[in-house]
């Protein structure tokens, strides 16, 4: 994962409740269902010789069970022949032999074919998965702001399991009960031509049902999809702000929300599996619909003697096996209409527009001196509403510039923009002359450490959440690291020290997260430094104690520090004040105090809300 994921959501982020393109109306058209499975087909290409000999194994055990009903209308024949004379039990006995022999072999044929299906699948969706988390990773932060994570999340979880299970199980079910339909209709012509059309004029109303269920079920699929995604985003939402929701008596609302989601899905759900559910019922009263007239009309035909009896036992088996297939394919269309909709949420995403490739590129800093100008920059989460309007500063190497002002200055996103994790609308940053656009993003983020307001640690030991992709490290420059910052004596007090798990179970204050987020910059050791509001969390004691490992760490380094309380950021070299995206004041901290301007109205502000 790149390392401008523990970068945190900003304030331009916009409230999840309603994400982007997900609610794309009832009107969902026909034809997504036949492009979603054109794109799951075309991604399960690389398996198609598997899939293949799969299904020619379906198609032979299914063969091998048409057969023998002919083969039991012979031994019918044999012992009705017997009951006037001598039943011929050599020929019984071979018919018998055949069957079991030919049975045997669908019963292996059919086992073959379900464990390669299954290991195919595994491998489909294991491959899904690994290609939805790398496209997180390739996907640009503005993605990320009007999409909930938990409806990302649903593609991986929900989505993906829902096309494995159709490819595992209907997939199969679909190509035997095809084959099964097609061979036992060839069979029944080639029995009895008159009972055939008997048989299919009577299942023929189940191919019309059939078809328009299919055709008004399908939207409901595809909503049902959306509304997972939906659902799982609000609960991510409240389950991760659980105590602001508490706090603010937010429970009620909260609650509300989820039953108007819920209530959509419920909605959707039901009508998708109740117009669904119909199919197999009324298929299976086709198929007894047909059984009876095949029995009538054979019954006639019988005492006319056109047939023989054996051909009525072998006929009724064979109606049976043209109708049952009938219910399975309604079953796998109903699967099938779930997996379209999954598919299509799946290859949608996957299909978003990515980060520029930057694999051509071949300007690399490996040892910047940190020399950083900002020239003439304009920027706008949306283009149209420019946030950072004409901005240029310039730091030298070893500085410490502070970046001060109101909230929605553009504090943060001036960071975001050195950091590239949003691209300039005009203007250009260069870094010791060099462009960042002709930069890679990796070599860029190289040249940065970062401490954030908002921590991020990952369930994992201590020494890992500090080490956090760093090769190389020993153990002696992690206690170093945590040393530097006094969070050392805390580690030690824990129960396995540096080896102890974060989890739910390891309860760390907002300050020694904090803590442990800047001995990962200590670790990390790169030429320029960007603090976001590093000690707006922690209390005063910690601050102070922050705040001289942040003087040790800003040592020989170009440091941005984007400062709520000022009074941290006295001994920055030069001090940058913001305001409506532009730069209003510049200078050291007496220097802006002796002004008498914004920054000295902001500082005494402060003292006064203090006192």
């Amino acid at each position: 994962m790149p390392k401008h994921h523990e970068h945190s959501s900003q304030a331009h982020r916009q409230p999840h409740h309603g994400p982007g393109g997900m609610h794309r109306g009832a009107g969902e058209k026909a034809e997504n269902f036949g492009q979603a499975m054109r794109q799951l087909a075309a991604y399960c290409r690389r398996y198609l010789p598997a899939i293949i000999i799969a299904v020619l194994l379906a198609v032979t055990g299914t063969i091998f069970n048409l057969i023998g009903p002919d083969k039991l209308a012979d031994m019918t024949n044999l012992i009705t022949e017997g009951l006037t004379g001598s039943i011929d039990l050599d020929a019984v006995i071979s018919i018998a032999v055949f069957l079991a022999i030919l049975y045997g072999a669908g019963l292996i044929f059919n086992y073959v074919q379900g464990f390669i299906m299954a290991t195919v699948t595994q491998k489909i969706t294991r491959s899904l998965r690994s290609d939805i988390s790398a496209k997180i990773n390739v996907l640009p932060l503005k993605y990320f702001d009007s999409n909930s994570y938990g409806n990302i999340l649903s593609r991986v979880t929900n989505d993906v399991d829902t096309i494995g299970m159709t490819l595992n199980q209907s997939l199969g079910m679909l190509v035997t009960s095809v084959t099964m339909f097609i061979g036992a209709l060839v069979m029944m012509f080639y029995t009895n031509w008159i009972m055939a059309l008997a048989g299919i004029a009577s299942t023929l109303i189940g191919f019309v049902l059939m078809t328009v269920i299919i055709s008004h079920s399908q939207k409901y699929f595809l909503q049902q999809q959306n509304e997972l995604g939906t659902i799982n985003g609000h609960i991510e939402e409240i389950y991760s702000g659980h105590d602001v929701v508490k706090a603010y008596n937010g429970e009620q609302a909260a609650i509300k929300t989820f039953d108007e989601i819920n209530g959509r899905l419920y909605n959707c759900a039901w009508k998708s599996q109740f117009l669904s559910g119909m199919m197999m019922p009324i298929m299976g009263f086709i198929g007894n619909f047909g059984y009876v007239v095949v029995c009538i009309v054979g019954a006639a035909m019988a005492i006319n003697g056109t047939i023989e009896f054996g051909d009525i036992v072998a006929f009724m088996i064979y109606i049976r096996l043209f109708t049952q297939p009938l219910s399975q394919l309604a079953q796998a269309a109903t699967t099938m209409q779930s997996t379209a909709a999954a598919s299509e949420r799946v290859f949608n995403f996957l299909s978003e527009t990515e980060l520029a490739d930057e694999s051509e590129k071949q300007t690399r800093l490996d040892h910047a001196q940190g020399h950083v100008e900002f020239d003439h920059i304009r920027f706008g989460y949306d283009p149209q509403r420019p946030i950072i309007k004409d901005f240029s500063a310039e730091a030298l190497p070893g500085q410490k510039i502070a970046i001060v002002g109101p909230t929605g200055a553009g504090k943060t996103t001036l960071v975001n923009l050195l950091m590239r994790f949003y691209e300039l609308d005009a203007g250009e940053i260069r870094i010791d002359g060099v462009p960042t656009s002709r930069l890679t993003r990796e070599n860029v983020h190289d040249l940065f450490c970062m401490v954030l307001q908002d921590t991020w640690l990952f369930e994992g030991t201590i020494k890992e959440n500090v080490i956090y992709c760093k090769e190389d490290v020993s153990d002696q420059q992690v206690i170093e690291a945590c040393q530097a910052v006094g969070i050392h004596h805390f580690i030690q007090t824990l129960p396995e020290g540096y080896n102890t798990i974060l989890n739910d179970h390891a309860n760390l204050s907002a300050g020694q997260k904090q803590l442990l987020t800047i001995a990962r910059a200590m670790i990390e050791n790169a030429p320029m430094l960007i603090l976001d509001e590093a000690t707006s969390s922690v209390d005063t004691r910690t601050e102070i104690q922050i705040q001289q490992a942040m003087d040790k760490l800003t040592v020989g380094r170009t440091s941005f520090i984007i400062a709520h309380r000022l009074s941290t950021i006295k001994n920055a070299d030069l001090i940058l004040v913001m305001r409506d995206g532009d730069i209003v004041e510049s200078g050291t901290h007496q220097q802006l105090l002796q002004q008498n301007g914004f920054y000295a109205e902001l500082y005494n502000s402060q003292f006064e809300q203090a006192s």
